[in-house]
């Protein structure tokens, strides 16, 4: 089994992220599990706007694009801006958006199979409608959610701390990210041995 990280922090590297602390604090319950996976800060690559598979020139979605194939559980890591996922995130799941056309010799999309889950910060409220944004447009993009598929911290209105400056995770945050890793990888685990039939 194989998990990837897709951080959409708005800042490239090395700029201190609290979405890819989150998304490197669920990876480690993954590979508690078993499952291996990488973690990719999106902002460091140039992913041209567009829904196709290849904008070109340069476009550096279809080497991601592979990781997605390659990889059984895809994780969506985003903060939140002004109550939604950051545009980072939101030109993931465009570019995303190029697999409803994508399909296999039984007419599944190539995505069936693969599970998806969300981590998610930010300081103000927002986190559970920032989700249902993602649920939504993931699970039309073929990818199965399990119960409890997202994690997420959010701080005090009107307050300027952030998750990567707390001494550790809340209890209630590790336990939700180590739930969301248990029943991600058991889905993944149970889509890998019984795919979906052909519709």
């Amino acid at each position: 089994m194989r998990a990837l990280a897709f951080v959409c922090t708005l800042n490239p590297s090395p700029a201190p992220s609290s979405s890819h602390l989150l998304a490197d604090q669920v990876m480690a319950e993954f590979a508690s599990l078993g499952v291996g996976g990488e973690v990719v800060r999106v902002a460091d690559h140039d992913i041209r706007p567009g829904v196709q598979i290849d904008m070109g020139d340069g476009d550096a979605w279809p080497a991601l694009r592979e990781k997605v194939m390659e990889a059984d559980i895809l994780l969506l890591a985003t903060p939140i801006w002004l109550g939604h996922p950051s545009s980072v995130c939101q030109r993931v799941l465009e570019r995303l958006d190029a697999e409803l056309s994508e399909t296999d010799g039984q007419g599944r999309l190539l995505t069936y199979g693969k599970v998806a889950a969300a981590a998610v910060v930010g300081n103000e409220d927002g986190a559970h409608k920032v989700s249902s944004d993602l649920f939504q447009g993931l699970n039309d993009l073929g990818f199965s959610l399990a119960p409890g598929a997202v994690t997420y911290w959010v701080g005090e209105a009107m307050q300027g701390t952030d998750y990567r400056d707390l001494d550790g995770p809340p209890e209630a945050v590790a336990s939700t990210t180590r739930t969301l890793a248990v029943n991600a990888t058991h889905l993944a685990r149970l889509l890998n041995d019984g795919p979906y039939p052909a519709s």
